[in-house]
């Protein structure tokens, strides 16, 4: 589904000491699967989760997805990928503040809205929202529950994709984990790309890929190492 080839980010690039934040990536991602994208801070995660999803691009090198190269793509044409193909998980949760959590979650939603509504409904109380705060707004609700809702909203639309980056962080161990339980279910016949630093979260990933300053430094699926 999606081809890296020698993809390199540059930032600073007016400058005598140019910064990388990815340097020639090579590597090839399966079609559906859970994949691990693991590093510290400013490893270049999230740089490499931005180009591939069109948000940025590469400096040099190429990222392609089913057979495409995304830099020869119209800007048009990326925003239909993002809408109806990619599925989104930001640190942030950027919800609206004076829409429930429920309406937040439908936002984007390109169904029926008495659709909408319902498989929302499954989707929070599936991921840990309890019934009676579907309607509560976000200034009423944890960081937890508003990430929750957020990963709801990314799900919406069955994305072929689904980047997540540090999905858990504000969660505790137990939800973290029902969370994941659905991230895994949700990767039986579609793509899901964590991006974390928390290798217990990753621990059941189809292929993990370890990220140092800015580089590939590890590939390893199903327990083998490449």
């Amino acid at each position: 589904m999606f081809i890296l080839k020698d993809a390199t980010m540059i930032y600073d690039m007016d400058k005598e000491e140019k910064v990388y934040a990815m340097k020639s990536m090579n590597i090839t991602f399966p079609d559906t699967g859970l994949v691990g994208i693991i590093g510290p801070s400013g490893s270049g995660k999230s740089t490499l989760m931005y180009t591939m999803s069109t948000l940025k691009k590469l400096t040099s090198g190429d990222v392609s997805y089913n057979g495409k190269s995304l830099s020869s793509i119209s800007d048009s044409e990326k925003q239909n990928l993002r809408r109806n193909e990619f599925g989104f998980v930001f640190q942030r949760h950027y919800l609206i503040n004076y829409m429930t959590a429920l309406d937040n979650a439908i936002i984007a939603a390109n169904m029926p809205a008495n659709e909408a509504r319902k498989k929302a409904t499954d989707l929070l109380l599936e991921i840990g929202l309890k019934k009676n705060e579907l309607n509560h707004r976000p200034n009423k609700l944890s960081g937890g529950q508003r990430q929750r809702v957020a990963i709801a909203r990314a799900m919406m639309n069955d994305p072929k994709v689904l980047f997540a980056d540090e999905p858990t962080a504000s969660l505790d161990h137990e939800n973290a984990f029902l969370v994941m339980e659905r991230l895994k279910e949700y990767a039986k016949d579609r793509l899901v790309i964590v991006i974390t630093h928390d290798t217990s979260i990753i621990k059941d990933a189809d292929l993990t890929v370890k990220i140092w300053d800015g580089s590939i430094s590890e590939v390893e699926t199903k327990g083998e190492t490449a």
